[in-house]
């Protein structure tokens, strides 16, 4: 049997718990940093989906746990992965971290998903930040891959 791979991504965001975790399950804040559209909030045992435009890229997020200010874990993507986010308050705000795993693929394939779920969730948590601390929308996910 293999092991377990985790990708992880984290980022303290100075701001309280209860504001950090609203902005990953209520699209209304994400759609400020991450996807641009979703059919809902995060509610565990729902399934909502969410929508890249500027891509048109769509996915079907499956909400397995919510523990208020603590948890979200998911299952989303193709192939489908595990993804979790976890909230903990530090001294300074809340640290986030992104944990996705469940990754079946191997040899390049595996290393091309762990390279581009580190860098987006990256991508993710430094939009976040920028957002929730200072009001600012970067447009990362957008000009990530910039079509012309």
């Amino acid at each position: 049997m293999s092991p377990t791979i985790y990708v992880e991504a984290q980022m303290l965001i100075r701001k309280p718990i209860e504001d950090v975790f609203e902005a990953f399950i209520n699209p209304e804040i994400t759609t400020n940093f991450w996807f641009t559209k979703s059919t809902g909030k995060l509610e565990e045992g729902k399934t909502v989906t969410w929508e890249w435009e500027m891509y048109g890229v769509k996915s079907e997020v499956k909400v397995h746990q919510i523990i208020p200010n603590e948890l979200i874990r998911t299952e989303w993507g193709s192939p489908s992965t595990n993804v979790d986010y976890e909230f903990k308050t530090m001294e300074k705000g809340t640290l986030v971290v992104i944990k996705s795993y469940g990754l079946n693929q191997s040899g390049e394939d595996l290393l091309r998903q762990v390279n581009d779920n580190t860098g987006g969730f990256t991508t993710v948590l430094d939009g976040c930040k920028a957002y929730l601390e200072h009001g600012i929308k970067l447009n990362l996910i957008e000009d990530k891959f910039p079509q012309k």
